[in-house]
């Protein structure tokens, strides 16, 4: 898809849209959410966007079922997780990644995460975190790369390479069916 065809699918979109709908695609449903009819009725009318920490994938595509073939404007769902350092492998956190002064190695690794994310149906990870962190009372420091820019900054490109591929839309995930 074009710009030109991206950019009028999505006006066209919009103009669809109720308001209701509109405010439910930034509206986000935890995995605890007690009544699980409300949700799916909810899903029905297109007021939910995304879903955290579900990594069932017979729920995820059970969720996304409804709503690409019965709501009414058929918009699928984001279902996110916090993939920082793996999804069921588990791999060292990104600050001792960066330790290695490895690129190529933490992209192999966020690579691996993001296939075994995908391959449940989540399709959103928190990671990378780029912030370069010098305050070591903040208690997720370890989440970045550390206090160097440079650095820094080459464990993103990684990480980001890993979880995406060479390009937004490369198809170097494995999606569920």
């Amino acid at each position: 898809m074009s710009d030109p065809e991206a950019a009028h699918f999505v006006d066209d979109l919009l103009a669809k849209m109720t308001l209701e709908e509109k405010v439910g695609q930034m509206s986000q449903v935890a995995l605890n959410t007690p009544d699980k009819a409300l949700r799916d009725e909810r899903i029905l009318k297109g007021e939910v966007g995304s879903f955290l920490f579900i990594t069932d994938p017979k729920e995820i595509n059970r969720l996304q079922h409804l709503a690409v073939e019965k709501s009414r404007l058929h918009i699928p769902l984001i279902f996110g997780y916090d993939v920082i350092h793996g999804f069921r492998t588990i791999y060292p956190v990104p600050i001792a990644l960066a330790a290695s002064w490895d690129p190529a190695q933490v992209e192999k690794v966020q690579s691996m995460a993001a296939r075994e994310a995908s391959s449940v149906g989540v399709n959103w990870t928190f990671a990378p975190m780029v912030d370069i962190a010098r305050d070591p009372r903040w208690g997720r420091i370890m989440e970045g790369a550390g206090e160097d820019p440079y650095l820094g900054s080459r464990m993103a490109e990684a990480q980001v390479r890993g979880f995406q591929g060479d390009a937004i839309g490369a198809r170097t995930i494995y999606w569920p069916v």
